[in-house]
Formats: C-alpha cells, sequence, structure tokens
C-alpha cells in the first residue's frame, strides 16, 4: 500500500475482486465437489454480492445433478446487509442464477428472499443461527464514522469492540460464536487486530478458543476494486482442532489469480514450504495465544523472536517510551518565527526534519506552550498575549476545544514536566529503518516523534543496539510496512523490542554499540548485537 492510498469510505463498503472471493472459498471449503445441500452458509455483509454470487454458482452446481427439490436449498445460505439497496441488488441477482439452473419464476423469488436479508449482523439475533461457513468482507468503518448511538450499540453488543478499532472486530466476535463444531470463519479485512492494542480482545477469543487455519498477508495485492489503505489479510478460524498454521507472505502486486490458485494449493496441502506468483508461503509449528501482540515474519524470524522472548523489554531495562506532542492545530501552536507572546510560553520542538545525518539539527521550531510546570495549564489572565495568539478561530473550534470549554487553549497531549530536560532517544515515524538519534535536552518531540528515556541505559550504548538488524526485527515483526518497507511505528511496537540488561554487556561491547551509534555505522551495531543477544 502506498501512502498516496485513498481511505476506505464512510459507508464500509469496499468491494472484493473476483478472484479474492473464490480463493476465500476454495479455503474454507466451500467447494462443489463436498455436499454442499447439507451446509449452512453465512455472508454477514453482502454488499455488491462479490462473494454471493460465486458461492450461489458453487452450490448450483453441486445440486445441478442431484434431483433435490428447490425447497430443500432454503435455509443453505443467509446473506446479510444493512443497505437496502444492496439487498435489493443480490436478491436479484440470485434469482437470475437460480433461473438459469432450472427453477421455476416463483421459487426462484421465494429462494432470493430467503436467502437475502435486509439486518444488521451484530445487532440481529436472528441473523446469527450457528453456521457451518462464515465468509466475506465485513465493513470498514471508524467509531468516528459510525455516530455515538450506534457506536455506543455495538459496544454493548460486542465485548471485543474496545478503544478505537474498526467494527470488523464485531463481525469476527459473531461470526465465530455462531460456528458449528468444525466450522470455519473465512474473511479478508484488515490484519491490525493482530498486532494492535484493540484486537486483545478478539486475539484472546481466537488464540485460547479456536485455531487459526490459514493467513495470507495481502498489504501490497491489488485484492479490492478500488484503491484502499486497509492492510488486507485473508484469514481463516475454525471450531476445529489443528495444528500448524499454514501462512502466506511477501504478497506483492503482481500477485493475483494464478498466484492465488497456487497459494490455495499449498494451503491446503502439507507441503512445508513453497512460493509461487508474487507470493511465498511456510508452515508454522504452532499458532499464538492470549491477549498479546501476534507477530508476523519468516520462520527464522519467529524462532528467533522465540528464543528471546526471555530476555526483558526495554521498559523493564529502566525505559521509558512515549510518543512526541499532538497540539490539534499545529498551524497556531508551532511556530518557527517567534511570535507576539510572553517568552515564557515557548518551549523549543524538536522535529521530525531535525533528524537528519548523524545528529539531530534543531530547525528552530518553538512550541506555544499553555503547560506550565506542574504540568496545568496556565492561568490566560497570567498571559494576556498568549491568550490573543491562541483565541481564533482554529484553535477555538477543535473537538477538544468544544469538548471542553474551560480548556480550550489546551493542546492535544500535555506537555510532560522535565521532558525536554532530559536526554533522550528520538525515533521518527515512516522511514525505512529504525532510526535512533540523540537528542542531548533541550528540545521537546514533535507528535510524530517517538522518545525512550532510560535511568539505566547509556543512551549512546541503547541506541546502538537500537540501530540493529536483531533490534528492527522486533519491530518488522509487528508494525505496518508501508511503500518500500517504509516503517509505520507506534510506541507500543517499541515496546516488544527485548534486550539483554545493560549491566551484562561488557566494556568492550559497550564501548563498539556507543561507537557504532555516533557513527551510524548498521553494520557494526547488528556484529554486535549478535554477541550481545548471542543469536
Amino acid at each position: 500500500m502506498t501512502l498516496a492510498t485513498v481511505c476506505v469510505p464512510k459507508t464500509g463498503a469496499i468491494h472484493t475482486r473476483r478472484w479474492v472471493a473464490e480463493a476465500l472459498l476454495d479455503l474454507v471449503g466451500w467447494t462443489p465437489d463436498r455436499p454442499l445441500e447439507t451446509f449452512r452458509i453465512v455472508e454477514p455483509s453482502v454488499g455488491s454480492g462479490a462473494f454471493l454470487q460465486p458461492l450461489v454458482e458453487r452450490l448450483l452446481a453441486r445440486v445441478s445433478n442431484q434431483s433435490l427439490p428447490w425447497a430443500d436449498l432454503l435455509d443453505v445460505v443467509r446473506a446479510v446487509d444493512i443497505d437496502s439497496d444492496q439487498v435489493a441488488v443480490c436478491r436479484q441477482m440470485v434469482r437470475e442464477l437460480l433461473v438459469r439452473a432450472g427453477a421455476a419464476r416463483g421459487e426462484a423469488e421465494q429462494i432470493a428472499g430467503a436467502w437475502v436479508q435486509r439486518g444488521d449482523y451484530l445487532l440481529d439475533d436472528d441473523e446469527r443461527q450457528p453456521a457451518d461457513i462464515v465468509v466475506g468482507n465485513p465493513p470498514y468503518i471508524r467509531w468516528d464514522d459510525l455516530g455515538e448511538t450506534r457506536s455506543q450499540q455495538y459496544r454493548n453488543a460486542c465485548r471485543t469492540i474496545r478503544g478505537r478499532g474498526d467494527i470488523y472486530l464485531g463481525f469476527w466476535e459473531k461470526a465465530l460464536e455462531s460456528l458449528r463444531p468444525g466450522g470455519r470463519v473465512g474473511f479478508i479485512c484488515a490484519d491490525r487486530w493482530m498486532r494492535n492494542g484493540y484486537g486483545a480482545g478478539l486475539r484472546e477469543l481466537v488464540g485460547n478458543s479456536f485455531h487459526m487455519g490459514a493467513v495470507w498477508a495481502m498489504h501490497d495485492a491489488d485484492a479490492f476494486e478500488e484503491r484502499v489503505m486497509a492492510y488486507p489479510a485473508i484469514t481463516v478460524v475454525s471450531r476445529s482442532p489443528g495444528e500448524r498454521t499454514p501462512v502466506v507472505v511477501e504478497t506483492n502486486e503482481t500477485f493475483g489469480q494464478a498466484g492465488a490458485r497456487q497459494a490455495v494449493l499449498f494451503t491446503n496441502s502439507t507441503r512445508e514450504s513453497e512460493q509461487g506468483s508474487g507470493w511465498r508461503g511456510y508452515r508454522l509449528d504452532h499458532w499464538y495465544s492470549g491477549k498479546g501482540l501476534w507477530p508476523t515474519g519468516s520462520p527464522e524470524t519467529l524462532s528467533q523472536l522465540d528464543q528471546l522472548s526471555g530476555l526483558p523489554t526495554l521498559e523493564e531495562t529502566g525505559c521509558r517510551i512515549g510518543i512526541g506532542l499532538a497540539t490539534g492545530c499545529d498551524a497556531r501552536f508551532v511556530v518557527d518565527n517567534v511570535p507576539p507572546i510572553e517568552l515564557d510560553r515557548l518551549l523549543p520542538m524538536v522535529m521530525s526534519s531535525d533528524l537528519t545525518d548523524q545528529v539531530v539539527r534543531w530547525s528552530g521550531h518553538y512550541l506555544v506552550n499553555p503547560w506550565g510546570p506542574d504540568g496545568q495549564l496556565v492561568d490566560l489572565d497570567q498571559y494576556p498575549l498568549l491568550k490573543q495568539w491562541l483565541d481564533v478561530p482554529a484553535v477555538r473550534g477543535r473537538f477538544i476545544s468544544r469538548r471542553r470549554l474551560d480548556q480550550w487553549h489546551r493542546t492535544i497531549d500535555k506537555v510532560i514536566p522535565g521532558l525536554t530536560d532530559r536526554p533522550k532517544l528520538l525515533i521518527a515515524d515512516l522511514r525505512p529503518r529504525l532510526s535512533p538519534y540523540l537528542e542531548t535536552g533541550q528540545a521537546y518531540p514533535h507528535h510524530n516523534l517517538f522518545w525512550i528515556t532510560s535511568t539505566s541505559w547509556d543512551l549512546e550504548v541503547l541506541g546502538g543496539l537500537l540501530l540493529s538488524d536483531t533490534a528492527e526485527m522486533f519491530i518488522k515483526a509487528y508494525c505496518v510496512r508501508m511503500a518500500a518497507g517504509t516503517l509505520r511505528l507506534s510506541a507500543q511496537y517499541l515496546r516488544t523490542i527485548r534486550t539483554p540488561a545493560p549491566e551484562s554487556l561488557s566494556a568492550e561491547e559497550r564501548t563498539g554499540l556507543a561507537k557504532a551509534f555516533r557513527y551510524r555505522d548498521r553494520e557494526a551495531a547488528s556484529r554486535i548485537a549478535k554477541q550481545v543477544y548471542a543469536v
């Protein structure tokens, strides 16, 4: 996915390409060589029918020679959507398929009406009868686009929906709960629930009570009719015992119908590993359980992560990790010329663009700082020039200003007392490599910078360790990778990095890491890190 990709539409409707639907139906076992007429398959968000059409075609191919009464198929398919227009379109499509297969108009009308229903899968209990297969592309709708009433209804109905996650979490939860023994859920949707805080409840549900049947990471594949920033993956979860999980990774823009057919054959086989047109696959000996973040990567990477899992995290070695300050209106709060305000309300601010070459080069930006040294907002009556500078529609009109009228002049984040003066490692988001820089305690970090302070580490030594391939391996196992492998970071990913205790490093290792950090020598840092980590 590229940064220029458009975002998901507010309707949540993203139309899946035919080859993706066909591959997913293969993976969940909806194939004409099986007794499909004895199953119940559910499509919980039918949309324009991208999954419904091929699944009906497969069902009709199966029963064409079975001489079954059409009425016997009434309970086999259930397709649901909240949009009545989409329901009407899909019913018409089903009617035409049935008539072409030999059903009378009246029978086709009855079956189409039974199969395709208007409803809300997350709220309507009638739409979640026991199922053998649940398949589809659940909607992508963020909480900001739901409205307060609907958002609260979904939170009340789905225990896995927490924080500011997408409603597809609820579709996973309800689909899994509906499965009969041996049943499968197969969705193409964002895989961020595997590696983000808001997915903890769903990870716990899947990891502890179900079997991960297959995962295809498809971030760079052309899976949808529109270009969307969705980080999609095909994921199959089953209510049946299982051991090894086939994983398809490194899909690229060439991954399409031919590659998907190859990947299906691999996934449904017992082969250890394989590669094909735009993909590479392998089998994991075990999947993950509990609420923790689920890593991704090659078997070699996952094996190394397992080996290092007994080491302490950065925070357990005495580090503190955070992200810089978000203002909600940088045009007024972040300046590069001194505005007409009280000078003690200016706080030097380091920007992502200041991290260049081998050092931090401050570009002269300041935060117009409404926070006092005690961590509380200053009294604007004592700062009339600050009040005049901030009292503009761009600041007053922010959501945070409207929510707390008495604190309209605040920034979204508080200024952490003492952080400016503390030496800290800074790491910029959206860089191709994990790149720590030392800020010696003169400026406050902007919101697209992550910071690390420590009471136990020499920060140059720690910086050298973080510069290494081994430390970067942790990040790449969890974070989103954008165009050209650019890392999309978060504090929670930095918290996954494990290191030996600082006192366990030899004097030679500490000296070598510090030197590698000062000279941005990744090769030397990586070589010494292998000794330190004993990998």
